[in-house]
Formats: structure tokens, sequence, C-alpha cells
């Protein structure tokens, strides 16, 4: 459960108008499984849980949360074109 509370953390210290990917995340947390961190956000995550300023490498979100992800993403100043965000514009990376 450490872990899983590692990337729970690392997620919700990702500031309003900034995004990072799957990859970051795992990497900070130290595991090399991305897909790890997606599963974590899905199972675990409240909804404290800032998720959709997750996604993945190529900037676009997962297809079953595009509308409401790009919807909270605009929300907060991301600029989303044709589903994906510009990762060198808005990604943090710890």
């Amino acid at each position: 459960m450490e872990l899983a509370e590692r990337i729970l953390d690392l997620v919700a210290a990702v500031p309003p108008g900034r995004v990072t990917t799957y990859g970051d995340i795992a990497a900070l947390a130290g595991t090399p499984a991305p897909r790890l961190v997606g599963r974590v956000l899905a199972e675990l995550s409240d909804d404290d849980t800032p998720w959709h300023r997750v996604l993945r490498a190529n900037g676009t979100p997962a297809a079953h949360l595009i509308e409401e992800q790009c919807a909270r993403l605009r929300a907060e100043g991301v600029t989303v074109t044709a589903g994906r965000v510009n990762l060198r514009q808005y990604r943090w990376r710890g």
C-alpha cells in the first residue's frame, strides 16, 4: 500500500493548470509500471484526487474519460486541441 499512497500523493501534488503523464508519476514513485498508476487512480483515488491531470505519454486522456477529463482541464486553463494537451507547455515533472 505504500507505493499506492506515494502515487496518490504525487498526483495530488500536480498543480492546477498543469499535467503529467502516467510514466512521469511512475518514475517519481519508483516503479517502472505506468499502468500501475492508472490502476491505482481507478481503484483507490477519491473525489479530491486530481486524476484528470494525468495523461498518456502522447498528451491524450484515456478514451473512456476524454469528455470529463478535457472539461476539467479546460476549467483549469489547460488548452486541449483535438483531444491532446501540449506537454511541452503544460507538463509538470515534480
